[in-house]
């Protein structure tokens, strides 16, 4: 029997996520959830400027001596650039910044890119994925039909990223993710990212050839092994201080020549292929509806404006045909063969090894809560 269709009275989630529920009031779990997470780590007001102030001096402290006070991710994107921008001219942090080019880079964020480079405090270093590597994974993915057609970049970015903490002896690691602009997503539309064993067993039924460089790694290493055994500190700072995400990007736009490349995550070719038109097309899910809903719930943008947002096309329906042909071209396929895959059968990742389903990776959880 067909689930009948209902938006929260609150957000703009409804029930394309198939796991959403509502209260009396018509409002869902992601709102109200995220409200009460809200409350508990998220401080933009005095007592999170004293904890942020506490955090750096601490950082500065245990890093006399150090080349480098902590690493940070950097993908060009608003929240990675704005952190990076803080933490090097604000907060005076000597910063080893790495970017992990995956092979999917859109032009704006690799100029935006090096546009932070030139801050002062900044050390930037660029690794590169083996494309033929990062080629085959992706490929793999589209065959097996999944929601998060991320997975791939984004392993290789925590990995590679923790892997260079480790062997620069840093233990600070600033994280950009934020409960401002990030506050619900829905299970249902993805995968953690972590689970090495996923990623292999999906490579093992679709890939063509071994993958010989791509730096795969474990729910145990990833979220138990550095920050429990290595003491790898992950700190998010923009949980810390008042952040809104249209003030974030005027503010990098007149102090850095940074500019904005048009979406969330748009950043990279891929991703905005996957979550304008993959997603909304194979499983009907808007990625859109939680970004907005975050950015409701933080108070940044009203429901109505997201409801107008979102009666606009997903995707530029006037370059669908072109974007699908770079796609299509970067990864070695025809364009008839990239249509077959997107039409094919959506598939669940629990279709597959899941170590999230272990007993294993619920004990690990609750040691990697308990370490954050």
């Amino acid at each position: 029997m067909k689930k009948q269709y209902n938006i929260c009275t609150r957000c703009v989630m409804d029930t394309t996520d198939p796991l959403i529920y509502f209260n009396d009031f018509g409002e869902c779990n992601h709102c109200t959830e995220a409200i009460k997470l809200g409350k508990k780590i998220c401080f933009p007001d005095n007592v999170g400027k004293q904890k942020l102030e506490s955090i750096i001096r601490k950082i500065k402290e245990d890093c006399v001596g150090n080349k480098y006070d902590a690493i940070a991710g950097l993908s060009g994107g608003v929240d990675s650039s704005y952190l990076v921008y803080k933490a090097a001219i604000e907060w005076g942090l000597r910063l080893l910044v790495i970017h992990v080019d995956a092979g999917w880079n859109d032009k704006i964020a690799e100029e935006n890119i090096h546009a932070l480079n030139n801050l002062e405090n900044v050390d930037l270093k660029i690794i590169k994925i083996n494309w033929d590597d990062m080629r085959a994974l992706q490929l793999a993915f589209l065959k097996a039909g999944v929601p998060n057609q991320d997975i791939p970049q984004d392993h290789a970015f925590f990995s590679t990223l923790y892997s260079y903490a480790i062997k620069n002896k840093i233990k600070y690691v600033l994280n950009g993710s934020n409960w401002e602009t990030e506050n619900i997503l829905p299970k249902a539309w993805g995968y953690n990212a972590s689970d090495g064993k996923h990623i292999k067993d999906i490579y093992k039924k679709f890939g063509t050839k071994k993958l010989k460089k791509y730096p795969i790694s474990s729910v145990y290493k990833l979220k138990v092994y550095y920050p429990f055994f290595k003491k790898l500190k992950i700190i998010k700072p923009l949980n810390l201080m008042p952040y809104n995400k249209e003030d974030a990007i005027t503010e990098l736009e007149q102090n850095t020549g940074w500019r904005y490349y048009g979406g969330k995550h748009f950043e990279s070719i891929w991703t905005k292929f996957f979550q304008s038109y993959y997603l909304p097309v194979k499983f009907n899910y808007d990625k859109r509806k939680a970004h907005l809903s975050s950015l409701i719930v933080s108070g940044q943008i009203t429901r109505e404006e997201a409801l107008e947002e979102l009666k606009k096309s997903p995707y530029n329906q006037s370059t669908i045909e072109e974007d699908k042909d770079i796609i299509a071209s970067k990864l070695n396929i025809t364009k008839e063969e990239l249509e077959i895959y997107l039409k094919s059968e959506p598939k669940k990742h629990s279709d597959f090894y899941c170590s999230e389903d272990t007993y294993l990776y619920k004990m690990l959880f609750g040691i990697h809560k308990k370490i954050n």
